[in-house]
């Protein structure tokens, strides 16, 4: 749980400094649509901070239940690399320009998606009608 708990925490600090960076370092720097992507790289960052909490929260929770605890660290990790080939991906596009980057946004995306069916299969097999 720690892990998540710290890495959510980092990425979450992390989001805010990005989202403060575009707004006071990059706005007369870069076009409106590169302002834009860093924008919702800080974004999709911060959703997934927050998302590592959760699944700091569901790994505790999978203490007695090594199903849960699978599929939370599963979720941890998979939301870890969305955050950062998705977002990373998008931060190297609005403030460099680096059209290469482009290729790691949907690998980031899916990863996203995995983090998300992780949390939810987590959800599943802790529920009221599952013995712990």
């Amino acid at each position: 749980m720690r892990k998540w708990a710290l890495l959510a925490s980092l990425n979450g600090f992390l989001a805010v400094l990005a989202g403060a960076f575009a707004t006071h370092g990059l706005k007369d720097k870069v076009t409106e649509y590169e302002l834009g992507l860093f924008e919702m790289a800080a974004q999709y960052q911060m959703y997934h901070a927050l998302a590592l909490f959760a699944a700091a929260w569901a790994s505790a929770q999978g203490a007695h239940n090594p199903r849960v605890k699978m599929l939370a660290e599963l979720g941890g990790w998979a939301f870890l690399t969305g955050i950062v080939l998705f977002s990373g991906s998008l931060y190297l596009l609005g403030a460099l320009d680096w059209r290469g980057a482009v290729l790691a946004t949907p690998i980031g995306g899916t990863a996203f998606l995995v983090g998300w069916l992780a949390l939810l299969g987590s959800a599943w097999q802790f529920g009221p009608d599952k013995p712990a």
